[in-house]
């Protein structure tokens, strides 16, 4: 299950007691800001939580897996977030005692392939 944005919505609604409108607006603000952030080229650092950096790649030549043709793969701009050790903590925690399932490695798997595409 995934937290959308309108989750993020109903539970500033719920917790601080905003009109639904008014979260709404919030949480725009908060994401333009962000957005607005990595855009210029500035790194974001939310402490208890993690960094969003914007890093610039060169061009470089690939190969195509199924020709073996090389192709070249233009510069971009990728984001990369790396969590704090306090959400590491967090997250890992939440495994103790409980043993690692199918699922869980099955999920791993499938996001495994999204990771590959920010790397060199």
């Amino acid at each position: 299950m995934a937290l959308t944005k309108a989750d993020l919505v109903d539970t500033i609604h719920e917790k601080i007691g905003f009109s639904k409108k008014e979260a709404a607006d919030m949480v725009e603000l908060i994401f333009d800001t962000i957005k607005s952030a990595l855009t210029d080229g500035d790194k974001i650092k939310i402490s208890g939580f993690g960094n969003f950096v914007v890093r610039e790649k060169r061009a470089r030549t690939g190969r195509n897996p199924q020709t073996g043709q090389a192709i070249e793969i233009s510069a971009r701009r990728v984001l990369t977030f790396k969590p704090s050790q306090v959400l590491r903590s967090e997250v890992n925690d939440t495994l103790q005692g409980k043993p690692i399932t199918d699922e869980m490695i099955r999920r791993r798997g499938k996001n495994a392939g999204d990771d590959d595409e920010d790397e060199e």
